[in-house]
């Protein structure tokens, strides 16, 4: 597995997700089924969430929206979107402190990617001082209501919806 090529062909957040999931089954023998993805307007210093005990990942929409704002390439958005979704599918699967979850985020990504990837990067330091000052004048800007990601981890589902 390339996880390069793969990112670069990977298609909206289920893509992305899918990459992350492929990833941690491979390096750590880990996998969950069945989580939803919300994006949400949350404080700048929220950048995304799991629910202890839930189905659910909440992505802050103000961080995307800052990084795409500050004209970060399609590459860069995605290895965003990894580094954030690997953090928190990891807490889905019970690494619950915040520092080793860290640690493991850095070493997955510089193992899958490299140290000149954006993903490492974004391991590294999700945000750079541009997107976290984007970000905060987003935060003033007002609230959009919660959004469910349809479709995003639907690997399981047996039924037509």
């Amino acid at each position: 597995m390339d996880a390069r090529s793969e990112l670069e062909r990977a298609e909206g957040f289920k893509g992305v997700f899918a990459l992350v999931k492929r990833v941690v089954e491979r390096r750590l023998g880990l996998r969950r089924a069945g989580l939803m993805l919300v994006l949400a307007d949350e404080p700048a210093f929220v950048l995304a969430y799991h629910g202890v005990g839930s189905n659910f990942i909440v992505l802050n929409r103000r961080a995307i929206t800052a990084l795409v704002g500050q004209g970060a390439s399609q590459t860069e958005v995605k290895s965003y979107l990894f580094t954030v979704l690997l953090h928190e599918y990891l807490h889905s699967l019970g690494f619950l402190d915040e520092s080793e979850t860290r640690r493991l985020v850095a070493e997955i990504v510089r193992s899958e990617f490299g140290e000149d990837h954006p993903a490492y990067r974004f391991a590294a330091r999700p945000l750079g001082e541009e997107e976290a000052r984007a970000l905060a004048v987003q935060e003033r800007s007002g609230h959009a209501e919660p959004t469910i990601v349809r479709e995003f981890d639907d690997e399981n589902l047996t039924y037509v919806a």
